[in-house]
């Protein structure tokens, strides 16, 4: 007999540029969208499918990007510091 595996574990939006986009978004999909995007601001993953997607997320939302490129580096910066 073998183990069930848990379920997926959900997590939330975890920069401050995602929360305030997600708290606009009535889609499931661009809610995806959103998370993926953030998740690969943090630790891209490899695969040419993963890359064409966020690079057409970039695309339509490129402010949302840039703001959370610039949590991100000085998240990263105030741990080093």
């Amino acid at each position: 007999m073998s183990e069930a595996m848990p379920p997926p574990v959900s997590v939330g939006p975890l920069t401050s540029a995602v929360k305030r986009a997600v708290a606009e978004v009535r889609s499931p999909a661009m809610l995806a969208d959103l998370l993926f995007l953030e998740r690969w601001e943090i630790a891209p993953i490899p695969g040419s499918a993963a890359a064409l997607r966020v690079s057409q997320i970039r695309r339509a939302n490129p402010d949302l990007v840039a703001a959370v490129r610039a949590e991100l580096a000085a998240a990263r910066r105030s741990r080093i510091g």
